[in-house]
Protein backbone atom coordinates (compact mmCIF):
# COMPACT_ATOMS: atom_id res chain seq x y z
CA UNK A 1 0.00 0.00 0.00
CA UNK A 2 1.05 3.45 -0.70
CA UNK A 3 0.21 6.94 0.88
CA UNK A 4 -0.64 9.93 -0.44
CA UNK A 5 -1.95 13.84 0.28
CA UNK A 6 -4.61 15.34 -1.96
CA UNK A 7 -5.44 18.70 -1.23
CA UNK A 8 -8.95 20.65 -2.22
CA UNK A 9 -10.10 24.26 -1.77
CA UNK A 10 -12.88 23.37 0.93
CA UNK A 11 -15.40 26.08 -0.95
CA UNK A 12 -14.49 23.80 -4.14
CA UNK A 13 -14.84 20.48 -2.61
CA UNK A 14 -15.02 19.73 0.91
CA UNK A 15 -14.68 16.70 3.68
CA UNK A 16 -18.05 16.89 4.18
CA UNK A 17 -19.45 16.25 0.72
CA UNK A 18 -16.65 13.66 0.51
CA UNK A 19 -18.14 12.10 3.45
CA UNK A 20 -21.53 12.66 1.62
CA UNK A 21 -20.34 10.83 -1.32
CA UNK A 22 -20.44 7.04 0.60
CA UNK A 23 -18.68 4.28 -0.33
CA UNK A 24 -19.24 5.08 -4.12
CA UNK A 25 -16.81 7.75 -4.30
CA UNK A 26 -16.28 10.60 -5.42
CA UNK A 27 -13.89 11.76 -8.91
CA UNK A 28 -10.67 13.54 -8.09
CA UNK A 29 -10.29 15.67 -11.02
CA UNK A 30 -8.96 18.48 -12.58
CA UNK A 31 -5.40 18.16 -11.68
CA UNK A 32 -3.51 19.92 -14.46
CA UNK A 33 -0.06 19.91 -12.71
CA UNK A 34 2.13 16.87 -14.88
CA UNK A 35 3.67 15.91 -11.59
CA UNK A 36 0.19 15.84 -9.62
CA UNK A 37 -1.09 13.81 -12.44
CA UNK A 38 1.79 11.12 -12.39
CA UNK A 39 0.81 10.90 -8.59
CA UNK A 40 -2.38 9.89 -9.85
CA UNK A 41 -1.49 7.66 -12.00
CA UNK A 42 0.88 5.91 -9.77
CA UNK A 43 -2.10 5.61 -6.83
CA UNK A 44 -3.66 1.85 -6.85
CA UNK A 45 -7.01 0.17 -5.25
CA UNK A 46 -6.45 0.40 -1.56
CA UNK A 47 -4.01 3.04 -1.29
CA UNK A 48 -5.17 5.92 1.63
CA UNK A 49 -5.01 9.64 1.54
CA UNK A 50 -4.52 12.07 3.83
CA UNK A 51 -7.59 14.69 2.67
CA UNK A 52 -5.92 17.99 2.81
CA UNK A 53 -7.69 21.78 2.92
CA UNK A 54 -6.28 24.06 1.86
CA UNK A 55 -6.85 28.40 1.49
CA UNK A 56 -6.79 29.86 4.81
CA UNK A 57 -7.69 26.36 6.78
CA UNK A 58 -4.20 24.57 5.82
CA UNK A 59 -5.11 21.55 7.39
CA UNK A 60 -5.64 17.37 7.29
CA UNK A 61 -8.91 17.12 8.11
CA UNK A 62 -9.06 13.24 7.10
CA UNK A 63 -8.31 9.23 5.79
CA UNK A 64 -9.68 8.29 2.02
CA UNK A 65 -9.33 5.59 0.03
CA UNK A 66 -8.41 4.88 -3.69
CA UNK A 67 -11.23 2.89 -4.86
CA UNK A 68 -10.83 3.20 -8.60
CA UNK A 69 -7.37 4.15 -10.45
CA UNK A 70 -6.83 6.65 -13.22
CA UNK A 71 -8.54 6.90 -16.12
CA UNK A 72 -9.31 10.05 -18.49
CA UNK A 73 -10.30 13.27 -16.67
CA UNK A 74 -13.74 14.02 -18.21
CA UNK A 75 -13.14 17.88 -17.68
CA UNK A 76 -10.03 17.99 -19.57
CA UNK A 77 -10.80 18.41 -22.93
CA UNK A 78 -7.15 17.99 -24.18
CA UNK A 79 -7.32 14.37 -23.25
CA UNK A 80 -4.07 14.63 -21.02
CA UNK A 81 -4.67 14.19 -17.42
CA UNK A 82 -6.37 11.74 -15.40
CA UNK A 83 -8.96 11.21 -12.61
CA UNK A 84 -9.06 8.71 -9.45
CA UNK A 85 -12.17 7.51 -7.18
CA UNK A 86 -11.51 8.43 -3.38
CA UNK A 87 -14.13 7.60 -0.99
CA UNK A 88 -13.66 8.80 2.70
CA UNK A 89 -13.13 6.71 5.13
CA UNK A 90 -12.81 8.42 8.66
CA UNK A 91 -12.19 12.06 9.96
CA UNK A 92 -8.82 12.36 11.79
CA UNK A 93 -9.93 12.84 15.67
CA UNK A 94 -7.59 16.03 15.92
CA UNK A 95 -6.78 18.13 12.73
CA UNK A 96 -3.45 18.58 12.19
CA UNK A 97 -2.60 22.28 10.37
CA UNK A 98 0.45 22.89 8.27
CA UNK A 99 1.80 25.09 11.19
CA UNK A 100 2.27 22.29 13.35
CA UNK A 101 3.78 19.94 10.91
CA UNK A 102 5.82 22.92 10.16
CA UNK A 103 6.79 22.78 13.80
CA UNK A 104 8.28 19.51 13.58
CA UNK A 105 11.16 18.97 12.48
CA UNK A 106 11.16 15.55 11.30
CA UNK A 107 9.18 17.01 8.35
CA UNK A 108 11.91 19.27 7.10
CA UNK A 109 11.89 16.90 4.17
CA UNK A 110 8.30 16.46 3.97
CA UNK A 111 7.08 17.41 0.61
CA UNK A 112 3.80 19.02 1.80
CA UNK A 113 6.58 21.84 3.35
CA UNK A 114 9.65 21.30 0.51
CA UNK A 115 6.60 21.43 -2.47
CA UNK A 116 3.67 23.16 -1.12
CA UNK A 117 1.93 23.90 -3.96
CA UNK A 118 1.55 20.33 -5.44
CA UNK A 119 -1.66 19.18 -5.13
CA UNK A 120 -1.20 15.31 -5.13
CA UNK A 121 1.73 14.47 -3.10
CA UNK A 122 2.94 10.72 -2.47
CA UNK A 123 3.83 10.51 1.81
CA UNK A 124 6.41 7.86 2.98
CA UNK A 125 5.44 5.43 5.94
CA UNK A 126 7.26 7.55 8.47
CA UNK A 127 5.46 10.79 7.64
CA UNK A 128 2.40 9.08 7.74
CA UNK A 129 2.46 7.01 10.96
CA UNK A 130 3.78 10.81 12.41
CA UNK A 131 0.82 12.66 11.23
CA UNK A 132 -1.56 9.63 12.58
CA UNK A 133 -0.41 10.04 15.78
CA UNK A 134 -0.60 13.61 15.76
CA UNK A 135 -4.32 13.50 14.48
CA UNK A 136 -5.14 11.05 17.07
CA UNK A 137 -5.75 8.01 14.70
Amino acid sequence: MNYWLIKTEPEEWSWKQQVKCGDKGAEWSGVRNYQAAKNLKDMKIGDRCFFYHTGKEKKIIGIAQIIKEHFLDKTDKNRKFVAVIVKALYPLKREVSLQDIKKNKDFADFSLVKQSRLSVMKVDLKHWKKICKMGNV
